[in-house]
């Protein structure tokens, strides 16, 4: 019975979720290309995550319109393990982080990682966007990035003078700026009976023409014959690698950035439709799912990314259908057409990972931050992002976890956040949470719990009589939620209370999170 209930609804979504499928797909072939590129490894290995990421995952995520594929914030995490350690080292660090997803999936654990403080969080992703267009600057000469962010940045003067001095790498520069400016340009006049032909695609398709067209002698992918062919287990001396420390540490990191990435982004996606809301711990198990397998078949990191998982939004999608139709069609793609892809410039690829990279910079958070929590929360954000670039992602993150714990140091004194869940005095069947105490990341999950078990419709009161502080992560949760129960007709009222803590959730309930 439930079997032809679930046929007749996947043939009732199909006429939505087919179109959609192909727009992600058309989206995520040259981003997956790109990512790999910027990882240090052969394009291939970007397409077979895209391929898991996309079938597998999408099968038995918990966010059913996220896409999940190899993502542009963990680019520069696997460049420099691979350019010190190896590929064939990184099949079980994935196997390792995969099973520790898998793990913190099974504790429960999900609605933690939505704790990380968005100062910290967007830091960490403006730091790789500034990695990533640093080393990509390199790869739109034809050239080959450096180790690390400072080393390409003391490097771009020489990089510049020698593309122009004329001979291949002036090619390569044109190529790569005709790409960028084809993705902007796309995107800012494009028709709109072809507003779901996505920009990535068409600068592709442009630098590809000016290289053919032209007669450029400039680099281009390289695929093997077979691609399928390359899927291979990690040998034995890969396994026997698990004990060194950097491993550990490896798979540590990928395990922790996959999962925050993953879950902020599934948050971001619940933001744009109507549809079922995310299963944080089954999203969480998906992801591990996915890592495994690509860490056993040869294949990147995996993330819920947010570029294609707004396209999917955007394009209709209705189910998960559109998530592994996706991968479906990149799976044909490589088993009909792997020549298509030998003709493409790898500085076309370089071109759009530049534009996501700035994309990933955001300035427009800093200034969200400043607007609403002061320049405290900047701070954080901006020494974050510093410490990135400077020294890498594990030690950015700690430094601006640090730096959040000493920000909520004045509210932990206070006491721990309370909430009790009532009815609202003279107001029959009005559900009210009581909250009193301090606020903090800490106690994120509690709340985040009490907030989704309230109803949908009518009126919902948060009482802030007792509450003593609140901080931005807190206060960014709230504002997500409010915002989500307003789009379903729920009226979100703050009643009790005085002073700044009242004042800013207040605020943050009455308008937009961004």
């Amino acid at each position: 019975m439930q079997l032809a209930q679930g046929l007749q609804t996947f043939r009732q979504n199909l006429g939505r979720d087919l179109p959609a499928s192909f727009v992600v797909f058309l989206v995520a072939l040259p981003l997956c290309m790109g990512i790999s590129i910027a990882s240090g490894v052969p394009p291939e290995k970007g397409l077979i995550t895209g391929i898991v990421g996309g079938i597998l995952v999408g099968l038995i995520a918990g966010a059913p319109l996220q896409v999940s594929g190899p993502a542009a914030g963990l680019a520069v995490i696997v460049f420099e393990f691979v350019r010190t350690h190896g590929f064939e080292a990184l099949g079980p660090v994935l196997v390792l982080a995969g099973i520790l997803q898998l793990v913190a999936g099974g504790l429960r654990i999900g609605n933690w990682f939505r704790a990380i403080s968005p100062a910290v969080v967007h830091g960490m992703l403006a730091g790789i966007g500034v990695l990533i267009v640093l080393g990509q600057i390199h790869v739109l000469t034809d050239a080959v990035p450096l180790p690390s962010g400072l080393d390409n940045l003391m490097a771009i003067p020489v990089a510049v003078f020698e593309a122009f001095s004329g001979g291949n790498r002036l090619s390569a520069v044109m190529v790569g700026l005709a790409t960028i400016a084809a993705m902007l340009g796309w995107e800012r006049f494009r028709p709109t009976r072809l507003k779901l032909l996505p920009g990535a695609l068409i600068a592709v398709l442009a630098g590809t023409l000016l290289a053919s067209l032209g007669g450029l002698d400039v680099k281009r992918i390289e695929v093997p014959d077979a691609i399928l062919s390359t899927l291979a287990l990690p040998s034995s001396e890969a396994w026997g690698r698990l004990a060194e420390p950097a491993i550990l540490v490896m798979a540590l990191t990928i395990a922790a950035v996959a999962s925050a990435e993953s879950l902020l982004s599934a948050a971001a996606v619940d933001r744009m439709h109507d549809g079922p809301r995310t299963r944080y711990d089954r999203e969480l198990g998906a992801q591990g799912v996915g890592n495994l397998v690509c860490g056993l078949i040869g294949g990147l990191p995996m993330t819920g990314v947010i570029v294609r998982s707004s396209a999917n939004v955007q394009a209709g999608a209705v189910s998960r259908a559109s998530t592994v139709l996706h991968g479906i069609w990149i799976l044909a793609f490589l088993l009909a057409l792997p020549w298509v892809l030998t003709m493409v410039p790898t500085a076309a690829l370089a071109g759009i990972l530049v534009v996501t990279g700035w994309r990933l910079v955001g300035p427009s958070h800093a200034f969200h931050l400043h607007r609403r929590y002061g320049w405290v929360t900047v701070g954080i954000w901006f020494v974050t992002l510093v410490t990135v670039v400077a020294t890498d992602l594990l030690t950015g993150v700690l430094t601006g976890f640090g730096l959040s714990l000493l920000q909520s140091l004045p509210a932990l004194r206070r006491g721990r956040l309370r909430i009790e869940e009532v009815e609202a005095p003279k107001q029959e069947g009005v559900p009210e949470l009581r909250l009193s105490g301090g606020a903090t990341f800490l106690q994120l999950p509690g709340l985040t719990e009490a907030l989704e078990r309230t109803p949908e419709g009518g009126e919902v009161r948060l009482a802030t009589r007792g509450l003593s502080a609140i901080d931005h992560t807190c206060l960014e949760v709230i504002s997500d939620w409010a915002n989500r129960r307003a789009a379903s007709g729920t009226r979100i009222a703050v009643v009790g209370g005085s002073g700044a803590p009242h004042d800013r959730l207040a605020a943050v309930v009455a308008s937009p999170a961004h």
